[in-house]
């Protein structure tokens, strides 16, 4: 389920300003990114760059002409190897979560994704431990939510198939408190659709 006439789609330099400000909040008010200062123009525009020469999905959702929300896979790691594994990382805008907008970037995500001819989705969810003061609707550092919080991110993950696969304690040190991470993973393929279950 998604808003009415939300159109998902590839984002593009006209979007990236949007793109910052939904991101921007999360990074001023919240502990699900572990960014500590906002991103660049010039940042988000390497991003889709990088990500468009790679052949990685990099999406919005639009409504009525305004973008309230984005999604994108990124490499997981620098190192050769993990070339076939990708994260993911969903942001909504503060006033567009819970209506089933994640789900609905997340389904498409994992769809390109796996026609990008990649093997495996992490995500990376910034746990706060049910503490979810300021999370405002989406995980962390590569992951968002339908939702309020780490909770609610998990559990859509966990509806596209993610499995527990980790988590690191107390990594993150934000707004004058540690943040554990939890790790996802899903496997991709091109001949999968992906489909919320249900």
């Amino acid at each position: 389920m998604s808003f009415p006439g939300t159109a998902i789609r590839p984002a593009g330099q006209a979007d990236l300003k949007a793109v910052a400000d939904i991101y921007t909040h999360y990074v001023r008010h919240s502990v699900i990114t572990f960014d500590e200062t906002p991103r660049s123009a010039a940042d988000w525009e390497q991003l889709l760059g990088d990500l468009t020469a790679r052949g990685l999905p990099f999406l919005v959702a639009e409504l009525s002409g305004e973008v309230i929300g984005f999604a994108y896979a990124a490499p997981w790691r620098p190192k050769p190897a993990y070339r076939y594994t990708v994260e993911d990382t969903i942001y909504l805008a503060p006033d567009a979560t819970g209506r089933g907008l994640g789900s609905a970037l997340l389904g498409r995500l994992i769809a390109e994704a796996g026609r990008a001819g990649k093997r495996t989705m992490i995500a990376v969810i910034a746990d706060t431990g049910g503490d979810d003061t300021g999370s405002d609707g989406t995980g962390s550092d590569g992951t968002g939510s339908d939702g309020t919080g780490s909770d609610a991110s998990t559990a859509l993950h966990r509806r596209f198939g993610f499995t527990d696969a980790g988590r690191l304690t107390a990594v993150g040190h934000k707004h004058g408190r540690w943040v554990d991470t939890a790790l996802l993973q899903r496997p991709l393929s091109a001949l999968e659709p992906a489909r919320e279950p249900g």
